[in-house]
């Protein structure tokens, strides 16, 4: 038996104060937004059908007329000037990385062989030290030259620390359009070092249309709009062949991006009078996701991995990220995507597997018309549903590829 000396003791616990009773603590969690890619939704059919062969995906993008709405990556696995050639006559346009290969090398293919035989573990020593070599202007002219004798319209595209340097060079050798791209854009950047780009002033100043990207945030298109763009791209991270989701830890789902970005174009076409295109660049591999994209809010689709499996692709089956490597962060890792066939079967079919990784225009045109959208613009009003299941609903007995 316990004495009075053995009992435990305990201390009175004080009342909470009304400052205590009151208090609540908010954490950063409580206020994510939920946002979705395009394993993530599905389009709902509506009211109304029309035939394919009606469906119009031709439009007009900076002033560039495009019988279907596909721009080829700024990569060098991606884009030449025969794989431009090619992309132009089948009604697309293929955009030239100013900072790439095609820039460094008098025979960029020796050097893209090297690359797409590279084993693994050598892959990004190479690409360091491949794109640690100077970019010669008169090597962007001869290629400008070279596209524009394909028949093919030229785009080109820098990041913004060479746009100031290459953009009036290659608008007075006859480029048709300036892609400022970098791994996010921003309306105002600032740096310590050296002078930023003026986007304001860049776009007043070139003769040629100047597109501004990556981004995936309404404000920020919105910024980008009133300085000139003449179409914002978006993505962060969702190519195949890029790491920045990883390494940085940045980007926003694609379909949650997009839709952000056609709401800022939206609001400043009724403000301005000007419709400022976006372009969903990455993250799409199939017809679907295609699809998706454009009925998420986007006008125009900028791929590059789906492209690098054409025949007449420079990276031989491979491709890698178009942010030049550092050789102490690449920021982007070499992929192998194997050679299917020509670019036209990719883009139109006919299509040798079921997976909707051929014949994507196809597949758009399609999807389209069972949705009843005539146009681009029409497709961008089509219901979109929250759908997480929809790729494996039912779909047990088939064998994931």
């Amino acid at each position: 038996m316990l004495d009075r000396t053995d009992a435990p003791t305990t201390t009175p616990t004080a009342p909470l104060s009304d400052a205590a009773q009151r208090r609540v603590f908010h954490s950063k969690v409580d206020t994510i937004r939920p946002t979705y890619g395009f394993e993530d939704v599905s389009l709902a059919p509506g009211t109304s059908t029309v035939e394919p062969n009606d469906v119009d995906v031709a439009q007009t993008f900076c002033g560039l007329d495009l019988a279907i709405p596909i721009l080829a990556s700024a990569m060098d696995a991606v884009v030449d000037a025969r794989f431009a050639g090619a992309l132009g006559r089948l009604g697309g346009l293929a955009v030239l990385n100013l900072e790439g290969v095609q820039a460094r090398f008098d025979d960029p293919d020796a050097v893209l062989e090297r690359i797409a035989l590279a084993p693994d573990a050598e892959v990004q020593d190479l690409l360091a030290e491949v794109y640690a070599e100077p970019i010669r202007e008169e090597l962007i002219a001869q290629r400008i030259e070279e596209i524009h004798a394909t028949g093919s319209k030229v785009a080109v595209a820098a990041t913004p620390g060479a746009a100031r340097r290459f953009g009036p060079f290659c608008a007075e050798h006859g480029a048709d359009l300036f892609l400022v791209q970098s791994q996010v854009s921003s309306a105002r950047h600032l740096a310590t070092g050296y002078d930023p780009l003026s986007l304001d002033h860049f776009t007043r100043f070139m003769p040629i249309p100047v597109a501004v990207g990556n981004t995936t945030n309404a404000e920020a298109a919105f910024a980008l709009m009133e300085q000139g763009a003449a179409a914002v791209f978006v993505g962060v991270g969702p190519g195949a062949a890029c790491t920045t989701r990883e390494v940085l830890g940045i980007g926003v789902p694609q379909v949650t991006a997009i839709s952000d970005v056609a709401a800022a174009r939206d609001a400043y076409l009724a403000e301005s009078g000007r419709y400022v295109p976006v372009v969903a660049d990455g993250g799409m591999r199939r017809g679907g996701e295609l699809a998706k994209a454009i009925a998420a809010g986007a006008d125009v689709l900028m791929i590059g991995s789906p492209l690098a499996r054409a025949a007449e692709a420079p990276g031989r089956g491979t491709n890698w990220g178009m942010a030049a490597p550092s050789p102490t962060l690449p920021r982007g890792t070499r992929i192998k995507v194997g050679t299917v066939g020509s670019l036209e079967r990719i883009l139109f079919g006919p299509a040798h597997v079921t997976d909707g990784s051929e014949n994507l225009v196809g597949a758009l045109r399609q999807s389209m018309a069972a949705l009843g959208a005539r146009t681009i613009r029409e497709m961008q009003s089509v219901e979109m549903v929250y759908a997480p299941s929809v790729q494996t609903e039912g779909k047990s007995w088939q064998k994931t590829r």
